[in-house]
């Protein structure tokens, strides 16, 4: 690796420098940011749930009508390993965020679609950067949260989909920097919780029976379905939490006991703080801690089979997980 980025990229099956000229100005995705993308997770050589990245990329394919290649998952497959040992990212010690990022195609016309008939073959890159830990302040203090000025429609079938278009994700990062805060999030038309720019939002709350709930927003709050997101609903229910998917309103967000993000190369990551207001204590709750460290054990052990979370990383008597361990304190190493 350089000191400014990677060395290398994977394009169409072959890896070139990173500081080469690659695509044609016509290419649709620099265009029109006509393209889909997913980004995972590769630690000590092994790529975390490539297979549910590569369905959904196949979704968000489906959706724009992309046509892909035959053979797609093992294609990638080969292509990380080969990207992933170009820039020394591969040994035991590896920790990679790997970006898949598909366009359309180059097309020297102008308009939104080329006609009918006229065969576009899409351009498929591969990056790979170190994953960095997160600043001590994340995990020490959470992060600061602020709604953003974009409104999310849920009845828009393009948000479910992972495209290249980021214009309102870059403007509500904006807005947050501006604030003084970390990050923003997306609220429904009707007001409800959508997301984050980059992840899923999860509340920790105790339910009026006196059951601990873990939260998150529905489907149908213009949400993308993470990856992260769908293993930390099977987490919560292995470690004895009640999991609820529903409208949540910003004033459940203020008044839940802790709270925090999910992606799938961030992992876990506290929020503390809401337009100013505590969440909880304000400080990072144990149960996100316990959930930031089962992630990461599993993404560092590997998965026994694709999408499927270790048992006995996520007891809710393991010794290693209980919210009072050493291992999820805040001062705890990652």
């Amino acid at each position: 690796m350089t000191g400014t980025g990677p060395s290398f990229v994977w394009i169409d099956g072959v890896l070139r420098p990173a500081d080469g000229q690659h695509l044609s100005v016509s290419d649709r995705a620099f265009q029109l940011g006509d393209g889909i993308f997913e980004t995972l997770r590769a630690k000590g050589g092994r790529v975390t749930e490539l297979a549910e990245h590569v369905a959904r990329l196949r979704r968000s394919a489906d959706g724009l009508a992309i046509e892909l290649p035959a053979g797609l998952e093992t294609m990638l497959e080969a292509g990380i390993a080969d990207l992933l040992a170009a820039e020394h990212l591969d040994g035991p010690d590896g920790d990679a965020s790997v970006r898949i990022t598909v366009s359309r195609g180059a097309w020297a016309g102008r308009g939104l679609l080329p006609p009918v008939g006229e065969h576009l073959v899409a351009t498929i890159v591969v990056q790979a950067w170190p994953v960095l830990p997160p600043p001590a302040g994340h995990l020490e203090r959470g992060l600061s949260l602020i709604a953003s000025a974009v409104r999310r429609d849920p009845g828009n079938p393009v948000i479910a989909l992972k495209t290249t278009s980021r214009a309102d994700y870059v403007f509500a990062r904006i807005e947050a920097r501006r604030a003084g805060a970390e990050d923003a999030l997306f609220l429904t038309v009707s007001g409800h919780l959508s997301e984050a720019t980059t992840a899923n939002i999860f509340l920790v709350r105790v339910a009026p029976d006196g059951v601990t709930e873990l939260a998150t927003p529905s489907l149908d709050c213009a949400i993308l379905p993470g990856t992260t997101r769908s293993w930390l609903l099977r987490w919560g229910a292995s470690a004895g939490l009640r999991v609820t998917e529903g409208r949540l309103t910003p004033d459940e967000l203020v008044t839940a006991s802790e709270a925090f993000l999910s992606s799938s190369v961030a992992g876990v990551l506290p929020v503390t703080r809401f337009h100013g207001h505590p969440i909880g204590d304000g400080v990072p709750g144990p149960w996100t801690l316990r959930a930031r460290a089962d992630r990461e054990a599993f993404i560092g052990d590997g998965p026994p089979a694709a999408g499927s979370a270790d048992p006995s990383a996520t007891r809710p008597d393991s010794a290693a997980t209980r919210p009072d361990s050493a291992a999820t304190r805040p001062d705890s190493g990652r």
